[in-house]
């Protein structure tokens, strides 16, 4: 089993939506096919404000050629593998960078780290993943040194015969464990805030008692990704899987004309009628997502 790097940005102007497929240029075709069947890590450079580093895993199901871009690929995700990292994971730690493969021999960061598809060893794939779903990861310092881009050249670069630990991913596909990464993931955006009411309560042990919805719920393929992720209370939880809440495309919060106390349940609302919402975009709930919840869920 081979394991790799997608550097993606969220700004990206390739059309990538990493749980579901990644776009790359035919020079990386010969880098990228071996991760058929394998898992990757995704990257964001540190040229990037507030870069995520290391931020999530997904395991390639295919690579097909772009049926809309000549000399384009597609690199498929498996359904249901993609996982944002609970705790981002920086490109370097205070010892040099966490992916060590990316050193040379005079023990400097080679030029491979300019490359958007790339190998990685299963020592540095286990390590990264380790400190990205830790409970509680170490702070390691950002370093500025290098900022991978996503250049074209195809130096030749051998994958390292290294025995992956199983528990490693397994942990990636454990239903248990993606709850409770979707939960921290889903928290920390929305700051233990219901994005619905506004409310953050915190009970006597530190717990937040806002909760992590899925928009498209697991069982209809709904992705364990911040995109298809709300943070709602315990009451407004109950009516959005219920459809007696949804949210529009322009995060307007919509009621439905089956709730038997409008009044009551409008008072709960944010005095605005939208929901909160996470400052970076690419961390708010997907079109696509809410689309489903209104036209499968809501009872309009």
């Amino acid at each position: 089993m081979a394991f790799g790097v997608f550097i993606h940005r969220a700004d990206s102007i390739y059309d990538d939506s990493p749980a579901e497929q990644y776009q790359f240029p035919k020079p990386y075709l010969s880098r990228a096919l071996p991760l058929v069947g394998g898992w990757v890590l995704y990257y964001e450079p540190t040229s990037i404000t507030r870069t995520r580093g290391y931020f999530a895993a997904a395991q390639v199901r295919d690579i097909v050629p772009d049926p809309t871009a000549r000399d384009m690929y597609l690199a498929l995700i498996e359904p249901g593998t993609y996982l944002d990292f609970a705790t981002p994971v920086p490109f370097a730690a205070a010892s040099g960078p966490v992916e060590t493969g990316l050193l040379n021999e005079a023990g400097r960061i080679s030029g491979r780290a300019q490359s958007a598809v790339r190998p990685v060893s299963a020592a540095d794939f286990n390590r990264i993943i380790g400190l990205g779903l830790a409970e509680e990861a170490p702070l390691l310092p950002r370093r500025d040194d290098a900022s991978p881009a996503a250049g074209l050249q195809e130096e030749a670069a051998a994958y390292l015969a290294e025995p992956l630990e199983r528990p490693r991913v397994e942990q990636l596909t454990s239903r248990l464990l993606r709850d409770r990464v979707f939960r921290r993931v889903v928290l920390r955006a929305y700051d233990s805030r219901c994005a619905v009411t506004g409310l953050k309560l915190i009970n006597g042990g530190g717990r937040a008692e806002v909760e992590a919805a899925h928009i498209r719920r697991v069982e209809a393929n709904g992705p364990d990704i911040l995109a298809n992720g709300l943070a709602l209370s315990g009451t407004a939880h109950w009516m959005f899987d219920r459809g007696l809440i949804s949210v529009a495309d322009d995060f307007a919060i919509l009621v439905s004309r089956q709730v038997n106390d409008q009044d009551s349940v409008r008072a709960m609302l944010n005095r605005d009628g939208r929901i909160r919402v996470p400052e970076r975009r690419v961390e708010r709930p997907h079109p696509q997502f809410l689309r489903w919840h209104r036209e499968n869920c809501f009872k309009g």
